[in-house]
């Protein structure tokens, strides 16, 4: 009898964490071996529309998804990391995966790959095409996990859109070493003919995605060439050959998610969707710590008078982008509680904000084998002009600062995966 219980899932997961020794090993071979045993479900989706770039993926996933939903369509929605629960990563037809449903895929998909290596995340995406394969939507969208072009997500023979945000330096490790290097795993995604929107780039990883395009005759959508959006008195102005557009403000805050915002909207323009499906793109979309304010829950609580924020930023243009945003959320005394993973470039993250805080208080992660030691992040904000202080937990910090500033802009930054765990015990 099926295993139906939260535990039900999380023991399979548990099995296929160790199925691979590398968490990460970008190839297709594996992930081409066990669709086939499945059956090709990835040749069965609704049409999909594929999102790559190094910020703002997640958030462009989620405006889309609200603005196909307003419509009156029902959407698929692959993405990762999670937070707080690995469910979070499939969606289908506008509902999270149930655990009955989950762990009988996963069962299905581990059965299917008879015990030899294949990575976790191979595998759970592999799991999460087949919940899609089996119902009826009308989209389907996949976030690319790392890069694009060896992404487990990169098997979708003909997407009907693609979309790369913009492209910095993270995951240098696996992607490589300059911008350019990068916007060339990134622009993997595009596939011949197919058109592709593509937010702000810097002049490298832009000169390599015209180039990919050229050579596979993808039209492409630019941001600066074939659209703008601007804010304006409040609003977002979007204007593209066909004409100008008086939108709401987007409800993610921050100056960036107006980029991401017009990326949606050259998107849903470009697949024929009104002025109605573009307004609630920006007006009706959810996507938890992205300069969450946190309003119940026991840290709130431990919070009293003082604000609780959460960002799971974590590279320098999510550090520039932070930053950003906080000076326009206008005069207010920014404490900041900071834990981050050893594979990110802190320095490169705290430095734009470097002067907007009165006071940094570095954490480690709870049970992630990579995070950094809060020593570790204390030292790197003091080098970079912050004065800083380590403490035992995210609760711990709390209480330090309100002790200090009753009523503190506290904002708890660095990782998804700390904002993951700050999710999960904060209810």
């Amino acid at each position: 009898m099926a295993v139906t219980s939260p535990r039900g899932s999380d023991l399979v997961l548990q099995r296929l964490m160790s199925l691979h020794p590398k968490i990460i090993d970008l190839t297709l071979d594996r992930m081409w071996r066990i669709l086939a045993d499945l059956g090709h479900p990835e040749r069965a989706l609704p049409p999909v529309i594929h999102i790559a770039g190094t910020n703002g993926k997640g958030s462009t996933q989620a405006m889309l998804r609200a603005g196909l939903e307003a419509a009156g369509a029902r959407v698929h929605a692959y993405t990762s990391p999670h937070l707080a629960r690995f469910h979070e990563r499939i969606r289908v037809a506008g509902e999270l995966i149930s655990e009955e449903a989950l762990t009988a895929l996963l069962d299905e998909c581990e059965a299917a790959n008879g015990g030899v290596p294949i990575t976790f995340f191979e595998i759970t995406t592999a799991a999460a095409m087949l919940a899609f394969a089996r119902t009826s939507a009308d989209w389907t969208l996949l976030e690319v996990g790392l890069g694009g072009r060896l992404d487990a997500t990169n098997v979708i023979e003909a997407p009907r859109l693609t979309v790369i945000t913009p492209v910095s330096l993270d995951h240098q490790q696996y992607l490589g070493e300059t911008v350019g290097e990068i916007a060339g795993e990134k622009a993997g995604i595009l596939k011949r003919g197919v058109p592709c929107v593509v937010g702000r780039q810097e002049d490298a990883a832009l000169e390599v995605i015209e180039a990919k395009a050229a050579r596979l005759g993808v039209p492409l959508l630019v941001q600066g060439q074939h659209w703008h959006v601007a804010a304006e008195g409040g609003r977002l102005v979007f204007q593209d050959e066909t004409g100008l557009l008086d939108l709401p403000p987007p409800r993610l805050l921050g100056a960036h998610q107006y980029d991401n915002a017009g990326m949606v909207v050259a998107a849903l323009r470009h697949l024929g969707f009104g002025e109605d499906a573009c307004a609630a793109a920006l007006t009706r979309a959810e996507w938890p710590a992205r300069m969450q304010r946190l309003v119940s829950g026991p840290l709130v609580e431990l919070a009293g008078t003082a604000q609780l924020w959460l960002d799971g930023g974590h590279n320098p243009s999510a550090g520039e982008a932070i930053a950003a945003t906080l000076d326009g959320m206008g005069a207010h005394p920014t404490w900041l509680i900071c834990g981050m993973l050893n594979t990110k470039d802190v320095a490169g993250f705290l430095r734009p904000l470097a002067g907007r805080a009165e006071r940094l208080y570095a954490v480690g992660i709870p049970g992630e084998a990579n995070t950094l030691p809060a020593e570790a992040t204390r030292d790197v904000a003091r080098a970079e002009g912050l004065e800083a202080e380590t403490a035992g937990s995210v609760a711990e910090a709390v209480q330090a600062i309100v002790a200090q500033d009753p009523a503190a802009r506290i904002l708890i930054c660095g990782s998804l995966y700390l904002a993951g765990r700050v999710l999960q015990e904060n209810g």
